[in-house]
């Protein structure tokens, strides 16, 4: 089922070394982060960072809970349409702090074997969300990668609406004694298409080069370096901002019904959606604005 995530009473900060302060105020004031920074970087385009360089962007504790909490707002924020997801440093994600986090799932709280296992089954659930919470956020997300995408950075980009890399990208699930439960082995059947492929990358922890994680559909574009990657990806992010969020909202739905059912379902799905959702002024905007022979960008969209 489809669901949107319920709001969340933290909101995030803004940080206003890109904007004025005024603006910063205006866009998802009140809360700072330990591992992310979130950035205005073009209008209504969010760019959110992962920021733990002394640990190469290995992830810890807070991380888990940050994203949710980032991505619940950025989902009930309206001034953000679209929202791009890099790495800080030398790579985008290095795996998981073991050190940090091994106690966490060996120490876990229980009077008997069933009830550890009713509360361990509870914590991954937990941490599921981490990741699933992009899917659920009704804005699009842009993964931007470079260097290292390890393990937990694999199921991060794997829950992703779009995934771009630069040249020096590479991919890999890690070998510690586990099967990874929070998103890759569920995501990537259905995006790379090729079961053989997917199974050698997670019994061989098999690492993928940028041609070739291009060549499997993993990533849909590859960048010569960072910082072309980013401007790209910003650039998306802007392309899409600028549309109706009716429209581009309701089509990240859609396209997510189309991922788990069949087809006359999903049509039957979506004949639902617009018998509503095509009564929206947005339609009449945009045929007036291509009369005119202008741009979505030229359209005053409402808020969602």
């Amino acid at each position: 089922s489809l669901s949107f995530p319920s709001p969340s009473p933290v909101a995030l900060q803004v940080p206003a070394r890109l904007m004025l302060v005024e603006e910063a105020e205006q866009c998802l004031p009140g809360h700072s982060f330990e591992t992310l920074q979130v950035m205005l970087e073009q209008d209504h385009v969010l760019h959110v960072e992962l920021h733990h360089p002394e640990k190469r962007i290995a992830v810890n504790m807070a991380f888990w809970r940050e994203m949710v909490e980032c991505f619940q707002d950025v989902g009930q924020d309206s001034s953000c349409h679209a929202t791009v997801i890099s790495g800080a440093g030398k790579c985008f994600m290095a795996g998981i702090d073991l050190m940090g986090m091994g106690s966490e799932f060996m120490m876990v709280e229980g009077e008997d074997r069933a009830r550890k296992a009713w509360n361990l089954c509870r914590k991954i659930c937990e941490y599921q969300e981490t990741f699933s919470v992009l899917e659920k956020c009704p804005k699009p997300v842009i993964a931007a990668v470079h260097g290292a995408c390890v393990g937990a950075g694999v199921d991060l980009i794997s829950a992703c609406d779009i995934r771009y890399c630069a040249q020096d990208a590479w991919f890999q699930e890690v070998d510690i004694g586990l099967v990874a439960d929070v998103g890759t082995l569920q995501h990537l059947p259905k995006i790379m298409g090729s079961w053989s492929l997917v199974n050698e990358l997670a019994f061989t922890t098999h690492k993928m080069m940028a041609p070739e994680v291009q060549s499997s559909s993993l990533v849909s574009r590859v960048f010569a370096d960072k910082e072309m990657l980013l401007q790209r990806a910003l650039e998306a992010a802007t392309t899409i901002a600028a549309r109706s969020s009716v429209a581009v909202q309701g089509t990240k739905v859609n396209l997510l019904c189309s991922w788990d059912h069949p087809v006359p379902k999903s049509l039957r799905y979506v004949a639902t959606w617009n018998m509503s959702m095509l009564q929206t002024e947005d339609i009449l905007k945009s045929v007036q604005v291509a009369m005119e022979k202008k741009g979505p960008e030229d359209v005053p969209f409402s808020k969602l």
